[in-house]
Protein backbone atom coordinates (compact mmCIF):
# COMPACT_ATOMS: atom_id res chain seq x y z
CA UNK A 1 0.00 0.00 0.00
CA UNK A 2 1.54 3.32 -0.83
CA UNK A 3 2.32 5.82 1.66
CA UNK A 4 1.48 9.58 1.55
CA UNK A 5 4.04 11.72 2.83
CA UNK A 6 1.53 12.99 5.52
CA UNK A 7 0.68 9.94 6.66
CA UNK A 8 4.48 9.24 7.30
CA UNK A 9 5.39 12.40 8.92
CA UNK A 10 2.25 11.10 11.36
CA UNK A 11 4.59 7.74 12.32
CA UNK A 12 7.89 9.64 12.40
CA UNK A 13 9.99 10.93 15.68
CA UNK A 14 9.29 14.52 16.24
CA UNK A 15 12.21 16.38 14.59
CA UNK A 16 15.11 17.62 16.44
CA UNK A 17 14.49 21.58 17.98
CA UNK A 18 15.01 23.39 14.91
CA UNK A 19 15.67 26.98 17.54
CA UNK A 20 18.77 28.58 15.12
CA UNK A 21 19.17 30.72 17.93
CA UNK A 22 20.22 28.01 20.58
CA UNK A 23 23.95 28.11 21.67
CA UNK A 24 26.15 25.69 19.60
CA UNK A 25 26.08 23.07 22.07
CA UNK A 26 22.04 22.83 21.57
CA UNK A 27 22.79 23.19 17.78
CA UNK A 28 24.56 20.16 17.41
CA UNK A 29 21.51 17.87 18.84
CA UNK A 30 19.92 19.04 15.22
CA UNK A 31 22.49 16.33 13.84
CA UNK A 32 19.50 14.03 13.03
CA UNK A 33 18.91 12.73 9.55
CA UNK A 34 20.95 14.38 8.07
CA UNK A 35 20.35 17.60 9.45
CA UNK A 36 22.61 20.30 10.58
CA UNK A 37 22.72 23.93 12.38
CA UNK A 38 22.99 26.24 9.07
CA UNK A 39 20.45 28.23 8.75
CA UNK A 40 18.21 28.66 5.44
CA UNK A 41 19.17 32.74 4.37
CA UNK A 42 19.42 31.72 0.30
CA UNK A 43 17.02 33.46 -1.47
CA UNK A 44 15.36 31.72 -4.88
CA UNK A 45 17.37 34.09 -7.32
CA UNK A 46 20.82 33.33 -5.38
CA UNK A 47 19.80 29.57 -5.87
CA UNK A 48 19.03 30.55 -9.43
CA UNK A 49 22.06 32.43 -10.37
CA UNK A 50 24.49 29.54 -8.53
CA UNK A 51 22.67 27.49 -10.17
CA UNK A 52 23.09 28.96 -13.76
CA UNK A 53 26.87 30.29 -13.03
CA UNK A 54 28.16 28.19 -10.20
CA UNK A 55 31.68 26.43 -11.18
CA UNK A 56 32.01 28.44 -14.02
CA UNK A 57 35.84 29.44 -13.86
CA UNK A 58 38.98 29.69 -16.05
CA UNK A 59 37.94 25.91 -17.86
CA UNK A 60 35.06 27.66 -20.26
CA UNK A 61 37.08 30.58 -21.19
CA UNK A 62 40.53 29.43 -21.41
CA UNK A 63 40.84 25.31 -20.73
CA UNK A 64 38.55 24.84 -23.84
CA UNK A 65 41.49 26.14 -26.11
CA UNK A 66 43.82 22.87 -25.71
CA UNK A 67 40.63 20.69 -26.01
CA UNK A 68 39.64 22.65 -29.15
CA UNK A 69 43.38 22.23 -30.56
CA UNK A 70 43.18 18.48 -29.97
CA UNK A 71 39.53 17.70 -31.73
CA UNK A 72 38.46 20.05 -33.99
CA UNK A 73 35.62 21.80 -34.04
CA UNK A 74 33.34 19.08 -34.68
CA UNK A 75 35.22 16.95 -32.04
CA UNK A 76 34.81 20.00 -29.47
CA UNK A 77 31.29 20.31 -30.13
CA UNK A 78 30.11 16.53 -30.01
CA UNK A 79 31.98 16.48 -26.95
CA UNK A 80 30.65 18.97 -25.56
CA UNK A 81 27.09 17.73 -26.25
CA UNK A 82 27.54 14.57 -24.85
CA UNK A 83 28.99 14.94 -21.98
CA UNK A 84 26.28 17.57 -21.52
CA UNK A 85 23.73 14.79 -21.51
CA UNK A 86 25.88 13.22 -19.04
CA UNK A 87 25.39 15.75 -16.42
CA UNK A 88 22.42 16.50 -17.04
CA UNK A 89 21.41 13.34 -16.07
CA UNK A 90 23.38 13.56 -12.91
CA UNK A 91 21.47 16.77 -12.36
CA UNK A 92 18.02 15.59 -12.41
CA UNK A 93 18.92 12.84 -10.31
CA UNK A 94 20.15 15.30 -7.23
CA UNK A 95 17.80 17.63 -7.42
CA UNK A 96 14.72 15.33 -6.77
CA UNK A 97 16.89 14.01 -3.51
CA UNK A 98 17.56 17.54 -2.68
CA UNK A 99 13.98 18.76 -3.34
CA UNK A 100 12.52 15.86 -0.83
CA UNK A 101 15.80 15.74 1.62
CA UNK A 102 17.34 19.40 1.90
CA UNK A 103 20.24 18.13 4.32
CA UNK A 104 23.49 19.67 5.48
CA UNK A 105 26.34 18.86 2.62
CA UNK A 106 23.98 16.72 1.55
CA UNK A 107 26.34 14.47 -0.85
CA UNK A 108 27.77 12.58 1.45
CA UNK A 109 24.85 11.77 3.87
CA UNK A 110 22.70 10.60 0.66
CA UNK A 111 25.39 8.07 -0.07
CA UNK A 112 25.47 6.84 4.14
CA UNK A 113 21.79 6.67 4.15
CA UNK A 114 21.11 5.28 0.65
CA UNK A 115 24.28 3.22 -0.13
CA UNK A 116 26.56 2.54 2.59
CA UNK A 117 28.20 4.68 6.13
CA UNK A 118 31.71 3.45 4.37
CA UNK A 119 30.79 4.86 0.81
CA UNK A 120 29.86 8.37 2.48
CA UNK A 121 32.46 8.90 4.34
CA UNK A 122 34.77 8.36 1.50
CA UNK A 123 32.64 10.56 -0.84
CA UNK A 124 32.75 13.17 1.60
CA UNK A 125 36.85 12.98 1.78
CA UNK A 126 37.10 12.75 -2.15
CA UNK A 127 34.95 15.20 -2.62
CA UNK A 128 35.47 18.09 0.08
CA UNK A 129 39.34 17.38 -1.14
CA UNK A 130 37.98 18.03 -4.84
CA UNK A 131 36.91 20.94 -3.88
CA UNK A 132 39.27 22.55 -1.27
CA UNK A 133 42.20 21.76 -3.46
CA UNK A 134 40.23 23.62 -6.55
CA UNK A 135 40.20 26.98 -4.03
CA UNK A 136 44.27 26.89 -4.86
CA UNK A 137 43.58 26.14 -8.40
CA UNK A 138 41.45 29.01 -9.14
CA UNK A 139 43.62 31.82 -7.21
CA UNK A 140 46.69 30.47 -8.65
CA UNK A 141 45.41 30.87 -11.94
CA UNK A 142 43.83 34.08 -10.75
CA UNK A 143 47.87 35.13 -10.31
CA UNK A 144 48.49 34.01 -13.97
CA UNK A 145 45.78 35.88 -15.08
CA UNK A 146 46.89 39.12 -13.39
CA UNK A 147 50.03 38.70 -15.19
CA UNK A 148 48.67 39.53 -18.24
CA UNK A 149 48.80 43.14 -17.30
CA UNK A 150 51.58 43.34 -14.63
CA UNK A 151 54.88 41.67 -13.42
CA UNK A 152 54.01 41.65 -9.97
CA UNK A 153 54.76 39.00 -7.95
CA UNK A 154 51.97 35.93 -8.43
CA UNK A 155 52.61 35.60 -4.52
CA UNK A 156 50.65 38.62 -3.79
CA UNK A 157 47.40 38.03 -5.64
CA UNK A 158 47.31 34.54 -4.29
CA UNK A 159 47.56 36.18 -0.96
CA UNK A 160 44.63 38.55 -1.85
CA UNK A 161 42.59 36.42 -3.11
CA UNK A 162 42.89 33.54 -0.39
CA UNK A 163 41.98 36.67 2.36
CA UNK A 164 39.17 38.07 -0.10
CA UNK A 165 37.57 34.08 -0.17
CA UNK A 166 37.87 33.49 3.60
CA UNK A 167 35.97 37.06 4.96
CA UNK A 168 33.17 36.03 2.72
CA UNK A 169 32.65 32.68 3.71
CA UNK A 170 32.77 33.53 7.13
CA UNK A 171 30.30 36.17 6.55
CA UNK A 172 26.35 35.09 5.99
CA UNK A 173 25.36 32.52 3.87
CA UNK A 174 22.96 35.28 2.37
CA UNK A 175 26.15 37.77 1.80
CA UNK A 176 28.09 34.90 -0.19
CA UNK A 177 24.98 34.20 -2.11
CA UNK A 178 25.20 38.36 -3.28
CA UNK A 179 28.68 37.55 -4.35
CA UNK A 180 27.77 34.75 -6.28
CA UNK A 181 24.98 36.77 -7.89
CA UNK A 182 27.20 39.51 -8.60
CA UNK A 183 29.77 37.39 -10.09
CA UNK A 184 27.23 35.13 -11.90
CA UNK A 185 26.09 38.37 -13.92
CA UNK A 186 29.39 39.92 -14.86
CA UNK A 187 30.23 36.11 -16.27
CA UNK A 188 26.84 36.38 -18.32
CA UNK A 189 27.60 39.44 -19.86
CA UNK A 190 30.83 38.34 -20.51
CA UNK A 191 29.57 35.15 -22.17
CA UNK A 192 27.05 37.47 -24.13
CA UNK A 193 29.97 39.93 -25.27
CA UNK A 194 31.82 36.89 -26.76
CA UNK A 195 28.80 35.78 -28.30
CA UNK A 196 27.73 38.86 -30.06
CA UNK A 197 31.43 39.82 -31.32
CA UNK A 198 32.05 36.09 -32.81
CA UNK A 199 29.57 36.82 -34.73
CA UNK A 200 30.35 39.75 -35.75
CA UNK A 201 34.10 38.44 -36.44
CA UNK A 202 33.16 35.68 -38.53
CA UNK A 203 30.15 37.88 -40.79
CA UNK A 204 33.50 40.16 -41.40
CA UNK A 205 32.21 43.08 -39.36
CA UNK A 206 36.25 43.27 -37.28
CA UNK A 207 38.57 45.77 -38.49
CA UNK A 208 40.09 43.71 -41.03
CA UNK A 209 36.95 42.92 -42.47
CA UNK A 210 37.67 39.22 -43.17
CA UNK A 211 34.02 36.86 -43.43
CA UNK A 212 34.92 33.63 -41.91
CA UNK A 213 31.96 32.21 -42.05
CA UNK A 214 32.33 28.03 -41.29
CA UNK A 215 35.64 28.22 -42.98
CA UNK A 216 37.78 26.03 -40.56
CA UNK A 217 34.70 23.72 -40.43
CA UNK A 218 36.66 23.18 -44.14
CA UNK A 219 40.40 24.13 -43.38
CA UNK A 220 42.05 22.58 -42.12
CA UNK A 221 38.13 20.48 -41.44
CA UNK A 222 35.38 19.52 -38.37
CA UNK A 223 38.88 16.63 -37.12
CA UNK A 224 41.76 17.42 -35.88
CA UNK A 225 44.52 14.04 -35.91
CA UNK A 226 45.14 13.39 -32.14
CA UNK A 227 48.95 12.62 -31.72
CA UNK A 228 49.87 12.81 -35.31
CA UNK A 229 47.35 9.67 -35.98
CA UNK A 230 45.53 10.21 -38.77
CA UNK A 231 42.34 8.85 -40.21
CA UNK A 232 39.11 7.80 -38.11
CA UNK A 233 41.51 6.59 -35.16
CA UNK A 234 43.35 9.86 -34.75
CA UNK A 235 39.98 11.67 -35.13
CA UNK A 236 38.25 9.52 -32.13
CA UNK A 237 41.20 9.56 -30.71
CA UNK A 238 40.88 13.46 -30.37
CA UNK A 239 37.25 13.57 -29.45
CA UNK A 240 38.32 11.23 -26.72
CA UNK A 241 40.85 13.92 -25.28
CA UNK A 242 38.48 16.57 -25.85
CA UNK A 243 35.60 14.82 -23.96
CA UNK A 244 37.44 14.30 -21.02
CA UNK A 245 38.35 17.54 -21.07
CA UNK A 246 34.85 18.63 -21.24
CA UNK A 247 33.62 16.62 -18.47
CA UNK A 248 36.38 18.95 -16.44
CA UNK A 249 34.74 21.92 -17.32
CA UNK A 250 31.19 20.95 -16.47
CA UNK A 251 32.17 19.52 -13.09
CA UNK A 252 31.02 22.18 -10.32
CA UNK A 253 27.51 22.47 -12.10
CA UNK A 254 26.23 19.84 -9.56
CA UNK A 255 27.35 22.30 -6.60
CA UNK A 256 23.62 23.85 -6.73
CA UNK A 257 22.32 21.27 -4.93
CA UNK A 258 24.26 21.63 -1.86
CA UNK A 259 22.57 25.28 -1.54
CA UNK A 260 19.02 22.93 -0.33
CA UNK A 261 20.23 23.14 3.30
CA UNK A 262 20.45 27.10 3.43
CA UNK A 263 18.10 27.76 0.32
CA UNK A 264 14.47 29.34 2.10
CA UNK A 265 12.13 27.36 0.14
CA UNK A 266 14.49 24.06 -1.52
CA UNK A 267 10.79 22.97 -3.24
CA UNK A 268 10.57 25.84 -5.20
CA UNK A 269 14.55 26.91 -6.00
CA UNK A 270 16.17 23.42 -6.10
CA UNK A 271 13.88 22.03 -8.80
CA UNK A 272 13.88 24.83 -11.30
CA UNK A 273 17.66 24.96 -10.56
CA UNK A 274 17.26 21.63 -12.15
CA UNK A 275 15.50 22.49 -14.82
CA UNK A 276 17.68 25.98 -15.68
CA UNK A 277 20.62 23.45 -16.22
CA UNK A 278 19.39 22.33 -19.30
CA UNK A 279 19.67 26.09 -20.69
CA UNK A 280 22.81 26.44 -19.32
CA UNK A 281 24.23 23.62 -20.85
CA UNK A 282 23.09 24.78 -23.92
CA UNK A 283 23.89 28.65 -23.89
CA UNK A 284 27.68 28.44 -22.26
CA UNK A 285 29.21 25.29 -23.16
CA UNK A 286 27.28 23.77 -26.60
CA UNK A 287 26.96 27.46 -28.09
CA UNK A 288 30.75 28.28 -26.89
CA UNK A 289 32.19 25.14 -28.14
CA UNK A 290 30.08 26.12 -31.87
CA UNK A 291 31.45 29.61 -31.62
CA UNK A 292 34.73 28.57 -30.83
CA UNK A 293 34.93 26.22 -34.01
CA UNK A 294 33.50 29.14 -35.95
CA UNK A 295 36.19 31.33 -35.36
CA UNK A 296 39.73 30.02 -34.57
CA UNK A 297 41.49 27.96 -36.48
CA UNK A 298 42.20 24.73 -34.28
CA UNK A 299 45.92 24.71 -35.70
CA UNK A 300 46.75 28.37 -34.39
CA UNK A 301 49.62 27.83 -31.96
CA UNK A 302 48.13 30.20 -28.87
CA UNK A 303 45.68 27.64 -28.01
CA UNK A 304 48.15 25.29 -26.74
CA UNK A 305 51.14 28.08 -25.84
CA UNK A 306 50.22 27.38 -21.88
CA UNK A 307 49.86 30.96 -20.78
CA UNK A 308 46.74 29.70 -19.17
CA UNK A 309 45.42 33.94 -19.01
CA UNK A 310 43.32 35.70 -21.76
CA UNK A 311 46.37 35.00 -24.31
CA UNK A 312 45.50 31.30 -24.65
CA UNK A 313 41.88 31.93 -24.36
CA UNK A 314 40.36 30.97 -27.65
CA UNK A 315 37.82 34.41 -27.81
CA UNK A 316 40.92 36.57 -27.20
CA UNK A 317 42.80 34.93 -29.79
CA UNK A 318 39.82 35.43 -32.39
CA UNK A 319 39.62 38.92 -31.31
CA UNK A 320 43.50 39.95 -31.59
CA UNK A 321 43.02 38.22 -35.14
CA UNK A 322 40.45 40.53 -36.08
CA UNK A 323 42.17 43.38 -35.48
CA UNK A 324 40.37 44.25 -32.03
CA UNK A 325 42.41 46.12 -29.37
CA UNK A 326 40.24 46.83 -26.38
CA UNK A 327 38.70 43.70 -26.00
CA UNK A 328 41.10 41.66 -24.61
CA UNK A 329 41.68 43.13 -21.51
CA UNK A 330 38.14 43.72 -20.49
CA UNK A 331 37.74 39.98 -21.38
CA UNK A 332 40.86 39.12 -19.29
CA UNK A 333 39.05 40.91 -16.38
CA UNK A 334 36.03 38.68 -16.80
CA UNK A 335 38.47 35.44 -16.62
CA UNK A 336 39.86 37.28 -13.26
CA UNK A 337 36.25 37.62 -11.67
CA UNK A 338 35.31 34.27 -12.88
CA UNK A 339 38.35 32.81 -11.42
CA UNK A 340 37.95 34.39 -8.13
CA UNK A 341 33.95 33.80 -7.91
CA UNK A 342 35.19 29.75 -8.53
CA UNK A 343 37.40 29.54 -5.72
CA UNK A 344 35.04 31.36 -3.58
CA UNK A 345 32.57 28.98 -4.12
CA UNK A 346 34.73 25.75 -3.60
CA UNK A 347 35.47 27.23 0.08
CA UNK A 348 31.82 26.86 0.58
CA UNK A 349 30.87 23.67 -0.86
CA UNK A 350 34.12 22.52 1.25
CA UNK A 351 32.81 23.34 4.35
CA UNK A 352 29.47 22.35 3.29
CA UNK A 353 31.08 18.78 2.87
CA UNK A 354 32.40 18.97 6.71
CA UNK A 355 29.40 19.78 8.06
CA UNK A 356 27.71 17.01 6.16
CA UNK A 357 30.57 14.56 7.96
CA UNK A 358 29.75 16.17 11.49
CA UNK A 359 25.88 15.13 10.92
CA UNK A 360 26.56 11.59 10.07
CA UNK A 361 29.01 11.15 13.41
CA UNK A 362 31.89 10.79 10.52
CA UNK A 363 34.30 13.96 12.37
CA UNK A 364 34.10 15.44 15.65
CA UNK A 365 30.90 17.95 16.54
CA UNK A 366 33.26 20.47 17.13
CA UNK A 367 33.78 21.07 13.09
CA UNK A 368 29.66 21.69 13.05
CA UNK A 369 29.53 24.49 15.24
CA UNK A 370 27.82 27.86 13.33
CA UNK A 371 27.92 31.24 15.19
CA UNK A 372 24.67 33.16 15.36
CA UNK A 373 24.25 33.77 11.28
CA UNK A 374 24.62 30.16 11.12
CA UNK A 375 28.16 29.83 9.21
CA UNK A 376 30.05 26.79 10.09
CA UNK A 377 32.76 28.85 10.87
CA UNK A 378 35.13 25.95 11.59
CA UNK A 379 34.60 23.56 8.69
CA UNK A 380 34.97 27.46 6.42
CA UNK A 381 38.52 27.42 8.03
CA UNK A 382 39.38 24.24 8.06
CA UNK A 383 37.91 24.42 4.28
CA UNK A 384 40.50 27.61 3.67
CA UNK A 385 43.58 25.86 4.52
CA UNK A 386 43.92 24.09 1.58
CA UNK A 387 44.06 27.32 -0.40
CA UNK A 388 47.34 28.48 1.10
CA UNK A 389 48.59 25.01 -1.17
CA UNK A 390 48.33 27.28 -4.57
CA UNK A 391 51.86 29.14 -3.19
CA UNK A 392 53.15 25.58 -4.60
CA UNK A 393 52.48 26.41 -8.02
CA UNK A 394 54.95 28.77 -7.85
CA UNK A 395 57.81 26.51 -7.30
CA UNK A 396 59.93 24.91 -9.38
CA UNK A 397 60.39 21.01 -9.82
CA UNK A 398 58.99 19.13 -7.64
CA UNK A 399 56.80 22.10 -5.67
CA UNK A 400 54.86 22.31 -9.42
CA UNK A 401 54.91 18.46 -10.10
CA UNK A 402 53.19 18.09 -6.65
CA UNK A 403 50.73 21.11 -7.45
CA UNK A 404 49.67 18.97 -10.95
CA UNK A 405 48.94 16.53 -8.85
CA UNK A 406 46.44 17.44 -6.57
CA UNK A 407 44.43 19.16 -9.70
CA UNK A 408 44.46 15.68 -11.34
CA UNK A 409 43.14 13.82 -8.15
CA UNK A 410 40.60 16.66 -7.70
CA UNK A 411 39.06 16.66 -11.05
CA UNK A 412 39.02 12.84 -11.25
CA UNK A 413 37.53 12.90 -7.73
CA UNK A 414 34.44 14.99 -9.47
CA UNK A 415 33.64 12.29 -11.98
CA UNK A 416 33.49 9.89 -9.41
CA UNK A 417 31.31 11.90 -7.48
CA UNK A 418 28.86 12.45 -10.47
CA UNK A 419 28.88 8.46 -10.73
CA UNK A 420 28.18 7.80 -6.87
CA UNK A 421 25.32 10.15 -6.84
CA UNK A 422 23.50 8.74 -9.51
CA UNK A 423 23.58 5.15 -7.69
CA UNK A 424 22.75 7.02 -4.44
CA UNK A 425 19.24 7.77 -6.40
CA UNK A 426 19.04 4.51 -7.75
CA UNK A 427 19.06 2.92 -4.47
CA UNK A 428 16.66 5.62 -3.54
CA UNK A 429 14.48 4.63 -6.07
CA UNK A 430 14.61 1.03 -5.11
CA UNK A 431 13.91 1.66 -1.95
CA UNK A 432 10.91 3.76 -3.06
CA UNK A 433 9.94 0.96 -5.21
CA UNK A 434 10.25 -1.54 -2.42
CA UNK A 435 8.66 0.26 0.15
CA UNK A 436 5.32 0.54 -1.71
CA UNK A 437 5.77 4.73 -1.76
CA UNK A 438 4.46 6.53 -4.45
CA UNK A 439 7.06 9.06 -6.60
CA UNK A 440 3.46 11.01 -6.39
CA UNK A 441 3.96 11.75 -2.74
CA UNK A 442 7.33 13.74 -3.60
CA UNK A 443 7.83 17.63 -3.59
CA UNK A 444 9.14 17.27 -7.30
CA UNK A 445 9.60 14.16 -9.84
CA UNK A 446 12.74 14.25 -12.14
CA UNK A 447 12.11 13.27 -15.35
CA UNK A 448 13.17 10.09 -17.16
CA UNK A 449 13.73 7.84 -14.06
CA UNK A 450 15.37 5.60 -13.02
CA UNK A 451 16.72 5.77 -16.58
CA UNK A 452 18.50 9.27 -16.40
CA UNK A 453 20.27 7.79 -13.10
CA UNK A 454 21.49 5.11 -14.88
CA UNK A 455 22.83 6.66 -18.37
CA UNK A 456 24.22 9.39 -15.32
CA UNK A 457 26.02 6.24 -13.60
CA UNK A 458 27.21 4.73 -16.45
CA UNK A 459 28.46 7.99 -18.29
CA UNK A 460 30.39 9.67 -15.66
CA UNK A 461 32.09 5.83 -14.74
CA UNK A 462 33.44 5.50 -18.55
CA UNK A 463 34.65 8.98 -18.62
CA UNK A 464 36.19 8.40 -15.13
CA UNK A 465 37.92 5.16 -16.61
CA UNK A 466 39.28 6.86 -20.00
CA UNK A 467 40.22 9.82 -18.19
CA UNK A 468 43.89 8.47 -18.84
CA UNK A 469 43.62 7.24 -21.78
CA UNK A 470 46.70 8.96 -23.41
CA UNK A 471 49.51 7.28 -21.48
CA UNK A 472 48.25 3.82 -23.18
CA UNK A 473 48.75 5.16 -26.59
CA UNK A 474 52.10 3.73 -28.12
CA UNK A 475 55.39 5.38 -27.15
CA UNK A 476 53.09 7.78 -24.85
CA UNK A 477 53.27 5.30 -21.80
CA UNK A 478 54.55 7.57 -18.28
CA UNK A 479 54.40 6.07 -14.93
CA UNK A 480 53.73 9.25 -13.35
CA UNK A 481 51.10 10.31 -15.67
CA UNK A 482 49.55 6.56 -15.18
CA UNK A 483 49.28 7.40 -11.89
CA UNK A 484 48.17 11.05 -11.57
CA UNK A 485 45.22 10.03 -13.73
CA UNK A 486 43.87 7.07 -11.97
CA UNK A 487 45.18 6.89 -8.47
CA UNK A 488 41.95 8.74 -7.57
CA UNK A 489 40.08 5.57 -7.87
CA UNK A 490 41.96 3.74 -4.98
CA UNK A 491 41.79 6.60 -3.33
CA UNK A 492 38.01 6.45 -3.40
CA UNK A 493 37.93 3.14 -2.43
CA UNK A 494 40.38 2.01 0.43
CA UNK A 495 38.33 4.90 2.62
CA UNK A 496 35.12 2.75 2.05
CA UNK A 497 37.33 -0.88 2.76
CA UNK A 498 38.82 1.25 6.18
CA UNK A 499 35.76 2.45 7.38
CA UNK A 500 33.87 -0.98 7.05
CA UNK A 501 36.20 -3.11 8.49
CA UNK A 502 36.33 -0.52 11.20
CA UNK A 503 32.65 -0.53 11.61
CA UNK A 504 31.24 -3.07 9.91
CA UNK A 505 29.11 -1.48 7.99
CA UNK A 506 26.47 -3.28 5.58
CA UNK A 507 25.06 -2.17 2.36
CA UNK A 508 21.64 -0.92 2.71
CA UNK A 509 19.07 -3.40 1.83
CA UNK A 510 16.25 -1.16 -0.08
CA UNK A 511 13.24 -2.47 2.28
CA UNK A 512 14.92 -0.59 5.28
CA UNK A 513 16.51 2.58 3.94
CA UNK A 514 15.34 5.32 5.58
CA UNK A 515 13.15 7.41 3.32
CA UNK A 516 11.40 9.67 5.49
CA UNK A 517 13.84 11.46 8.48
CA UNK A 518 15.41 14.82 7.40
CA UNK A 519 11.99 15.96 5.15
CA UNK A 520 11.06 19.35 5.61
CA UNK A 521 7.88 19.71 8.72
CA UNK A 522 5.28 22.03 8.33
CA UNK A 523 5.99 26.00 8.37
CA UNK A 524 10.00 25.55 8.05
CA UNK A 525 9.58 26.63 4.53
CA UNK A 526 7.61 30.53 5.13
CA UNK A 527 5.08 31.70 3.23
CA UNK A 528 5.80 33.14 -0.27
CA UNK A 529 4.31 36.06 -2.05
CA UNK A 530 2.31 34.76 -4.72
CA UNK A 531 3.80 34.95 -8.26
CA UNK A 532 2.23 38.50 -10.06
CA UNK A 533 -0.40 37.84 -13.01
CA UNK A 534 1.18 40.45 -15.15
CA UNK A 535 3.33 39.61 -17.96
CA UNK A 536 6.12 41.47 -15.91
CA UNK A 537 5.65 39.15 -13.14
CA UNK A 538 4.98 36.00 -15.07
CA UNK A 539 8.58 36.78 -16.28
CA UNK A 540 10.21 37.56 -13.17
CA UNK A 541 8.68 34.98 -11.80
CA UNK A 542 10.29 32.48 -14.56
CA UNK A 543 13.51 33.67 -14.31
CA UNK A 544 13.73 33.66 -10.37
Amino acid sequence: MEKSIAAANAIQPEPANLDFDANPKDELELNTGGRGATQRRLRNYQVTMIGFCSGIGTGLFVGTGSAYAKAGPAGLLLAYIVVGMVLWAVMQSIAELATLLPTAGSFPHWATRFIDPSVGFSLAISYGYCYTIAIASEVSAAAVIVSYWTDITPAVVITVGLVLILAINLMSVRFYGETEVIGGAIKILCFLGLVIVSIVITAGGGPNHETIGFHFWNDPGPWTNYNHITGPTGHFLGFLSSFVNASFSFIGVETVVITAAESMDPHRSIPKAARRVTYRIAFFYILGALLIGIIVNPNNKGLTSGDDNANSSPFVIAIKEAGISVLPSIVNACILVAAWSAGNSYCWVGSRMIVAMTTDRQLPQIFGRVDKKGVPYIAVIASWLFGPLAYLSLGTGGAAQAFTWLLNLSTVAGLIAWATLSFCYIRFYAAMKAQGVSRDTLPWKAPLQPYAAWFGFIGSTIITLIAGFPVFLKGNWNSSDFVASYIGIPIFIVPILAWKLWHGTKFERAANIDLWSGRLQDGEIPPQKPPSNTVWGRIVDWLV
